[in-house]
């Protein structure tokens, strides 16, 4: 029995149709919409990204249905953003064995909830759950990407190539998602970075330097440590967080917001520098904050990932890099625009990082909406294919 017919087999076994009624039969599936959209929320980002999304699918006639996998403060944020979700899976840990394992029981988990919803497209940004129950379902898929060094090969290896499409960035070249097999006319590209998406939109809320206990002469740096149970981590990142810590030690006036990933994270960072917990120069929030605010209301933000440092870039904020991994095509094109630091030594960390405050006024420039449009309108042109 092929892993669909399993899942459908449990889907009946749990939701079995309804018994012939007065008036005809009534089925226990919900009619199938040519405009459903699935997206599928794996990692915090994805809530940011995915709103303005939403509201735009849904103001041009579609309806939308929500997976959140709960991990990373995923679940937290879709709540802060008035989400309406199934809450589906969690985090495996960092060894490739157990992301497969726990890869394989979230399809399965996920499987008779899409199986009743029936979409006609799943959208995700790197959602490997999405991607690989996508393509056993037969259910066409748009995979948003915009690091090229990312492990594309499930969006390759399963289904049909013909109902799976990569968008990205312009900055992105085609090719080497092609090289792994995807079709030339199924690569997608939007002006801009994802951020672009959201952040034209940002108004900041003055109550989280209240919430935070900011004072108005702090200088305030928030930290993003490296993500150290990704694929692409690289320790010497680590190190180069280390010495950040030092650095800070040596600036009384900084207050530090520290968003650790997971709460080991946070109990490694906590050891490696306790003094500076426990005199409240490094505060770590008790739930979960709108990131765009913590960015707005800081003077330097310092990131091991991509996103927040590409939200500081996207909202004109001094921010560093310690991500040692790959630099993809993104980070690249932010350095060469002056937009983003990139810290590749204990060396670059003592000279090139200035902690210094910042202008914080809004800039008073219209929405642009032209990354999120062209986003939307190539999830529209797929959906008017398919239909």
């Amino acid at each position: 029995m092929s892993p669909a017919q399993l899942a459908r087999k449990t889907e009946v076994e749990q939701h079995p149709p309804e018994l012939e009624v007065a008036g005809g039969i009534r089925s226990g599936k919900k009619p199938r919409s040519d405009r459903k959209v699935w997206i599928d929320l794996e990692n915090s980002p994805h809530v940011p990204f995915f709103r303005p999304i939403i509201k735009e699918l849904e103001a041009r006639g579609c309806e939308v249905v929500l997976t959140a996998r709960d991990c990373f403060q995923v679940c937290e944020l879709a709540d802060l953003a008035g989400f309406k979700y199934r809450k589906i899976g969690h985090h495996y840990g960092k060894h490739s064995l157990a992301k497969v394992v726990g890869l394989g029981i979230r399809v399965l988990q996920m499987t008779p909830f899409i199986l009743r919803e029936r979409p006609a497209i799943s959208v995700s940004h790197g959602s490997r759950s999405s991607v690989v129950l996508s393509a056993l379902l037969g259910i066409p898929s748009i995979n948003i990407a915009d690091y090229e060094y990312a492990d594309h090969r499930l969006t390759t290896w399963l289904g049909s190539a013909q109902k799976k499409w990569v968008m990205t960035p312009e900055v992105i070249p085609s090719d080497i998602f092609e090289k792994h097999g995807t079709p030339k006319d199924h690569v997608l590209h939007y002006p801009g970075i994802k951020e672009d998406v959201y952040t034209p939109f940002f108004l900041p809320d003055p109550l989280l330097k209240e919430t935070l206990g900011l004072h108005p002469a702090d200088i305030v740096v928030t930290i993003r440590p490296p993500a150290t149970e990704a694929h692409y981590h690289n320790p010497e990142s680590e190190t180069l967080l280390m010495a950040v810590f030092t650095l800070l030690g040596a600036h009384p006036e900084v207050k530090t917001i520290l968003l650790p990933r997971t709460p080991r994270q946070e109990a490694d960072l906590r050891q490696a520098r306790p003094y500076l917990f426990a005199a409240g120069r490094i505060v770590v929030p008790k739930h979960a904050v709108n990131g765009l605010d913590l960015i707005w209301y800081s003077d330097v933000v310092i990131s091991g990932g991509g996103t927040m440092n590409r939200e500081a870039a996207a909202l004109g904020i001094p921010v560093y890099s310690l991500f040692r991994g790959t630099m993809g095509a993104v980070d690249k094109h932010l350095v060469e625009m002056g937009k983003l630091v990139l810290l590749e030594s204990e060396r670059d960390v003592r000279e090139k990082l200035k902690l210094v405050p910042r202008n914080k006024t809004l800039a008073s420039a219209p929405s642009q909406r032209t990354t999120l449009e062209a986003v939307v309108n190539h999830i529209s042109a797929i959906l008017d294919r398919n239909s």
